[in-house]
């Protein structure tokens, strides 16, 4: 795929009828590449077995392992990863706000039964202000002096 990156693609039916073809690739290829993607075509009934032990090489090589569940599937994975080759990593890395309305309402959403609209709620009762030290608040050990 580039100077750095290569693809092993295989198909589970191939690998039931000779197992020893990935051993033999993978040993070829050695430590030539910098990222190592074994690109897997899930074509059988039954794959269970086979995906935990080509994961366990993968692991075992420093390979990427991806399932496809289909050929058009596998060539899309193909093709994403040759259009990002030269890009850098912030291109598709997740884009937060900076702004602190913005990462209260990223934290609290996290809660399963808090939304938006919650969080928009308690920011217009209480204000930015007031839920920043409810959110806080708890962290914060205040030393008490006690008279001896």
């Amino acid at each position: 795929m580039g100077r750095t990156t290569c693809a092993l693609f295989l198909s589970l039916r191939y690998h039931q009828l000779h197992s020893d073809y990935i051993h033999m690739r993978l040993r070829k290829l050695g430590g030539q590449y910098e990222l190592r993607v074994l690109l897997i075509l899930v074509d059988i009934k039954d794959p269970h077995h086979y995906i935990k032990e080509l994961a366990k090489i993968a692991i075992l090589t420093d390979c990427t392992l991806v399932l496809a569940w289909s050929p058009e599937e596998a060539g899309r994975y193909l093709e994403t990863y040759k259009a990002f080759e030269n890009k850098p990593p912030d291109m598709i890395m997740e884009r937060t706000e900076r702004n602190y309305i913005a990462q209260l309402t990223d934290c609290l959403t996290v809660v399963k039964k808090v939304n938006k609209t919650d969080v928009q709620t308690l920011l217009s009762t209480f204000g930015a202000k007031r839920l920043y030290e409810m959110v806080h608040e708890p962290f914060l050990k205040k030393k008490k002096i006690e008279d001896c």
